[in-house]
C-alpha cells in the first residue's frame, strides 16, 4: 500500500501481505503491532480479516496469547509487590482458562484472533497460542507444561507444518520462534516455573522446570539471519514487516546460539 495519506483498509493490507510473500494455504505465525500499521479502517478486525484473506481458506493463522502474569508473585519485578501480599495472591490468583483468560502484552491483534469465532487455544497457563484455520487443532494440541516454547508446543507444531513467521511492525525481540531454537541447543539452562492451574478438585499451583529463555540478544540474532537473504522485508500499511520460513530461521538460530552463548552454558 503506497502512502497516499489514505487510511488502511482490509483489501489494501491483504494486497500488501501478498506482495510481501505471504503464502496462501500456509500456517502463518504472526507477531504484531496495530499502531505500527498506521490508521486502519476497522482497526484490528480489519487486520485479522486481511491476514485471513492473505493465507486463504486453506491457511491457518497463529498468534501468541501468553499470560505471563500467571506466575508466583515472589518473582515479580515489573513491578514487584509487597511480600505481605504474596499469600493472598497465591490463594486467589484466577486459574488459567483458555476460553476466557485474556492474553497479556501480546497486542490487540492477537487478542482479536483469540476471541475470533472458531479460534482454538493451547492449554498452557503461561505461554498459550491461539490458531484459526484448518490446521488450528494440530497447532494447539499437546502443549506440554514443561515445554512452554519447545518442540511440544505450538512453536514446534508450526515447525513440523513448515510454517512461516510474520513480524508485522515488530522486531526480532518479539520473534518467539527463536525461543524454540533455545530449547534445541544442547543442555540449555533451566529454571523453576509456576502457575495457577485447574485441578479435579478446584485449583492449585503447578511447579515445573523449564528452559530459561532469554530474548536479550534476539535483535542481533535476527539481524544476522537477515544477512542470509532468507527474510522478505517490505511495507504493510505504514509498518516495516518481515516474513520468513520458520524452519530456516530456527535451524540457523540453533547454530548461532551455540556459537554466541558459550558463556551461558550450565
Amino acid at each position: 500500500m503506497i502512502d497516499t495519506g489514505m487510511p488502511g483498509t482490509r483489501a489494501a493490507l491483504a494486497d500488501d501481505l501478498a506482495t510481501l510473500g505471504v503464502r496462501r494455504g500456509s500456517v502463518l505465525l504472526v507477531h504484531s503491532s496495530l499502531k505500527a500499521l498506521g490508521w486502519v479502517c476497522g482497526g484490528p478486525v480489519a487486520v485479522v480479516q486481511a491476514l485471513l484473506d492473505a493465507v486463504g481458506p486453506d491457511g491457518t493463522l497463529v498468534v501468541p496469547t501468553h499470560t505471563p502474569g500467571n506466575t508466583d508473585p515472589g518473582g515479580w519485578q515489573n513491578p514487584p509487590v509487597p511480600e505481605s501480599w504474596w499469600p493472598v495472591i497465591r490463594e486467589h490468583m484466577p486459574v488459567f482458562d483458555p476460553a476466557v483468560t485474556p492474553s497479556q502484552w501480546m497486542g490487540v491483534i492477537a487478542e482479536t484472533v483469540r476471541t475470533w469465532p472458531g479460534a482454538r487455544r493451547s492449554d498452557h497457563p503461561q505461554a498459550s497460542f491461539a490458531a484459526l484455520g484448518p490446521a488450528a487443532e494440530a497447532v494447539v494440541t499437546g502443549h506440554q507444561l514443561d515445554e512452554m516454547l519447545g518442540d511440544h508446543s505450538p512453536l514446534g507444531a508450526v515447525y513440523r507444518l513448515d510454517g512461516d513467521v510474520l513480524l508485522l511492525g515488530v522486531g526480532h525481540r518479539n520473534n518467539t520462534s527463536l525461543h524454540l531454537a533455545e530449547y534445541r541447543v544442547p543442555d540449555p539452562p533451566r529454571r523453576q516455573e509456576s502457575s495457577a492451574v485447574r485441578t479435579d478438585t478446584g485449583q492449585a499451583w503447578a511447579h515445573w522446570q523449564d528452559v530459561a529463555t532469554d530474548e536479550s540478544d534476539f535483535d542481533q540474532l535476527g539481524a544476522a539471519f537477515e544477512t542470509t537473504g532468507r527474510v522478505f522485508i517490505g511495507q504493510v500499511g505504514a509498518a516495516e514487516c518481515r516474513l520468513m520460513r520458520q524452519r530456516a530461521l530456527v535451524d540457523y538460530a540453533v547454530d548461532w546460539l551455540a556459537t554466541h552463548r558459550t558463556d551461558r552454558r550450565p
